[in-house]
């Protein structure tokens, strides 16, 4: 008993060692992996949203995969369950099969169909998103033209009684502005094709903001129906008459005569109150800028 209680007792410590703390540093492996994948996201997020569904489309077809058979049996494939040769084991070959399979056989223009198809599918759609991306910028600039034209009305104390007298808006031709006939304001003495000081006046204040769009110019001459709803020849002659003088205006006040696409005269055809062709409003002239259609690039040889 005295011996063991004589004995040393040793303490020994193990100190264990690993890494750098916190687990090491496979954390932060993990966590640029992470941030790598959030990243491809939404950049993936981003494209998705920026693609119109027609290249979307364009873009699926592209990466459809070839027609396979269903089947999962020789019968199935290529061959139809048949040899290529006579001495085959079913015997059932055909040099026919051979000769459609032999490269020498084949049309030189075999395989384009489907790469002409894919261009015309991706042209398509490049093709409709430049229509949609015009039609967005001639809107936008549409509607600022109709606002500098509505400010210029308000601004000027000449033209502000005369604001009745204008219709702006858009169709599917452009940005259409009319100078309307309104009771006892009238844009043309009757049966004349001059237009007076009051129409004068506002077919200027129009060129100043037809000059700031570069779009160009239809010009139309509308009259209304004679007392009765009866239609007289000379209308078509006076409207005809009407749009090319207020075009000579337009030129005279700065319009450039290389914009003038188009002027004609409507007569009776087109009133702007069907219910009632002899109201005075009835009688106008209508200016339309027009939307231009995209250059097309020149179609792939299939």
């Amino acid at each position: 008993m005295a011996a063991d209680r004589d004995q040393t007792i040793v303490i020994k410590k193990i100190k264990k060692g690993g890494g750098d703390g916190h687990h090491g540093g496979a954390w932060k492996v993990a966590y640029a992996d992470f941030v790598t994948a959030m990243m491809a996201f939404f950049l993936l997020m981003w494209l998705i949203n920026t693609t119109s569904p027609q290249q979307k489309r364009g873009i699926a077809d592209y990466f459809a995969p070839a027609s396979v058979s269903e089947t999962t049996s020789g019968s199935g494939g290529i061959l139809g369950g048949t040899a290529l040769g006579k001495d085959g084991d079913q015997e059932k070959g055909s040099s026919t099969v051979i000769q459609e399979l032999s490269p020498e056989s084949r049309h030189p223009d075999d395989g384009k169909s489907t790469d002409g198809s894919k261009a015309a599918i991706a042209q398509d759609a490049s093709t409709q998103a430049m229509r949609e991306a015009l039609k967005r910028r001639d809107d936008a600039a549409f509607a600022s033209a109709a606002q500098s034209l509505r400010q210029a009305l308000q601004d000027m104390p000449e033209l502000a009684e005369l604001s009745k007298n204008i219709i702006v808006d858009q169709t599917p031709e452009g940005l259409r502005i009319q100078l309307v006939d309104q009771e006892g304001r009238s844009m043309f003495n009757e049966g004349s094709a001059q237009p007076n000081d009051r129409a004068k006046l506002l077919l200027r204040a129009i060129s100043k903001v037809i000059n700031q769009l570069p779009n160009r110019i239809s010009i139309y001459g509308h009259t209304s129906a004679n007392p009765g709803g009866a239609k007289s020849e000379g209308d078509w002659t006076l409207s005809a008459a009407r749009a090319d003088a207020s075009r000579k205006i337009l030129q005279g006040a700065g319009v450039d005569p290389d914009r003038i696409y188009q002027v004609a005269g409507k007569a009776t055809s087109e009133p702007l109150y069907p219910d009632d062709p002899m109201l005075p409003g009835n009688r106008r002239i209508a200016i339309v800028l027009l939307r231009e259609a995209p250059v097309l690039p020149p179609s792939p040889a299939l």
